[in-house]
């Protein structure tokens, strides 16, 4: 095993920092930061690809860390002094080991889908605690992969990785950036599920969410959180359908996460009652 050690804000480490806050050399070098006990777990119990960990000698290591560092094969390890580590860490309580890890292609093909799944799209989100809510509410209630489309936050950003809660590791999550390649991957959707359902959320009154029938194959659109959905996936819904309120609330809406973890409870509330009939 290779291992670099970094006690200075070398070039090395530049290359933490910039993985940790710029998205375009996350893309550039296909990596990701990554850190937490629970993300870490997840990501090697699901088979990403760990470049590198970043660890200090300077205090001692758990017995936890010891047995990654020992039993997870990476291309290189990194010491690095305790300052550089209390520095790079996003925790109060500096993290002892974190890890580079790489990123997953984007492919629509390779996601393998039950007979009768529950997919969500999340259109254009903007919000990165937002984007982790809903990746861990899909991931909690049986939604089978989230598809996120145009110009969005960054998926890879350690903020939705953290506000995941591990889940980002166990849920496939697409981004597709073209809206007629999303449409085309749609359309065959329909013709290997003929009771699929293209179902729009809107903070407006339209059909209630516990009147729709959701035992079928699925798709939640979920809208940007200012601008809702766009024209092009509005259209193409096959019915739109709203959270009631309270008639004494002033509150109109929910917040995205929020809506979007009721619709897929929702869903899951009526596949279970209806496979009890």
């Amino acid at each position: 095993m290779n291992i670099e050690k970094v006690f200075t804000k070398n070039a090395t480490y530049q290359k933490f920092e910039v993985l940790k806050t710029n998205r375009n050399k996350r893309f550039k070098y296909q990596e990701f930061f990554v850190e937490g006990v629970r993300s870490i777990n997840e990501a090697i119990q699901k088979g990403w690809k760990i470049k590198a960990f970043l660890y200090t000698k300077e205090k001692p290591l758990s017995d936890w860390a010891k047995g990654i560092l020992q039993t997870v094969q990476t291309e290189i390890n990194y010491e690095l002094s305790v300052e550089l580590m209390e520095t790079l860490s996003g925790k109060e309580d500096t993290s002892e080991l974190m890890a580079i890890v790489g990123m997953r292609k984007d492919d629509l093909d390779e996601l393998k889908l039950s007979r009768n799944p529950v997919i969500a799209l999340f259109d254009r989100p903007s919000n990165k605690g937002n984007l982790g809510t809903i990746i861990r509410s899909c991931d909690a209630l049986g939604v089978e992969a989230l598809i996120l489309t145009g110009h969005s936050v960054d998926l890879y950003d350690p903020d939705v990785v953290v506000s995941s809660m591990g889940s980002f590791f166990n849920l496939p999550v697409i981004r597709v950036p073209e809206t007629e390649k999303l449409l085309e991957y749609i359309r065959q959707l329909k013709k290997r599920y003929p009771t699929f359902q293209m179902i729009g959320t809107t903070a407006h009154k339209e059909h209630p969410i516990y009147e729709l029938d959701l035992t079928t194959p699925v798709l939640f659109m979920i809208g940007n959180e200012t601008d809702g959905l766009c024209k092009a996936f509005k259209e193409n819904c096959d019915i739109l359908t709203t959270i009631p309120m309270a008639e004494t609330s002033y509150a109109s809406s929910f917040n995205v996460g929020c809506a979007a973890t009721v619709m897929f409870y929702e869903a899951s509330r009526q596949r279970k009652q209806y496979l009890q009939i």
